[in-house]
């Protein structure tokens, strides 16, 4: 990235009429980083080694866990998993039927984008299975560690029982940009919409017509509202959590985004991020 683009990045994340912008937010605690498709750190604010409870950015840490058991051969995307009729493609792409947090069906799979932390656990479930790992130490090995990071954790459900520090999330942020841990097309089938036209509520944002998701990621697309900015590209894909989190990366832009704080997500979100996020979109066109 060329020097005076990370400067104005990092005025955009930095100070804004000598105001930093993200300390604007009202929250206590917030640590903010955007990485270029280099791995480069183009700008960092706040804590960056402060711990936070990831919540729903739980589920691409989870998701790439999964990938990876798909390439070591452990499992296979369309093996049956969950429902009857359901795999494991289904279970990461929020098609599989089951309900949001427990473990009941509520359609057919194939048929609705029930967003499904409970899906996660019956990933994590199948991981276990097929490698005889608990799944928190299965995704130590597979990703924590490889990509060094030292504060990542997961304490609880596959769906949003992770923590981590931004400083070690932007190792990851690189690694979504250009992976080494998994090959490139499983990265390209990863961000690509599976089970197309399927109508699905993304939490906090509504109705989505259609609810475009991924292999964990859930992808921009034409969705309005929405938690990332107006400038994003449709081919924008991350994930934001309840603990008032996110992680984003336009491949159109050449970046990612990481935004953790301690407050729990509500209408604050939905006034700050989306700006937040165009004013760096701005900077880096």
């Amino acid at each position: 990235m060329h020097l005076a683009m990370a400067d104005a990045v990092s005025r955009t994340v930095g100070a804004m009429n000598g105001v930093h912008v993200v300390d604007q937010w009202p929250v206590d605690n917030v640590a903010v980083a955007v990485i270029g498709a280099d791995g480069a750190r183009l700008a960092e604010h706040g804590p960056a080694d402060r711990v936070f409870e990831l919540a729903s950015v739980t589920k691409l840490l989870s998701a790439y866990g999964v990938l990876i058991a798909v390439e070591e051969g452990a499992l296979e995307l369309d093996q049956p998993a969950g429902p009857a009729g359901s795999t494991i493609r289904h279970l990461l792409a929020h098609a599989s039927g089951l309900a949001f947090n427990e473990h009941n069906q509520q359609a057919e799979p194939g048929n609705r984008r029930i967003y499904s932390s409970s899906g996660y656990e019956v990933l994590a479930d199948e991981v276990h299975a097929a490698t005889g790992i608990p799944f928190d130490k299965y995704l130590s090995e597979a990703v924590f560690t490889p990509l060094g990071m030292r504060s990542a954790e997961l304490r609880g459900s596959a769906g949003h029982g992770a923590v981590a520090s931004c400083a070690d999330l932007v190792p990851f942020a690189a690694e979504l940009q250009a992976p080494q841990l998994i090959a490139g097309e499983t990265l390209v089938a990863a961000r690509t919409v599976q089970f197309p036209g399927l109508n699905g509520v993304v939490p906090g944002f509504g109705m989505q017509r259609p609810c475009d998701w991924g292999l964990g990621f859930e992808l921009r697309g034409q969705k309005s509202p929405h938690w990332t900015g107006e400038l994003s590209s449709p081919e924008t894909f991350g994930h934001f959590g309840q603990a008032g989190t996110f992680l984003w990366v336009d491949p159109a832009a050449g970046a990612a985004c990481i935004a953790l704080t301690d407050r729990v997500f509500g209408d604050w979100a939905k006034e700050y991020w989306p700006p937040f996020t165009d004013g760096i979109l701005r900077e880096l066109a």
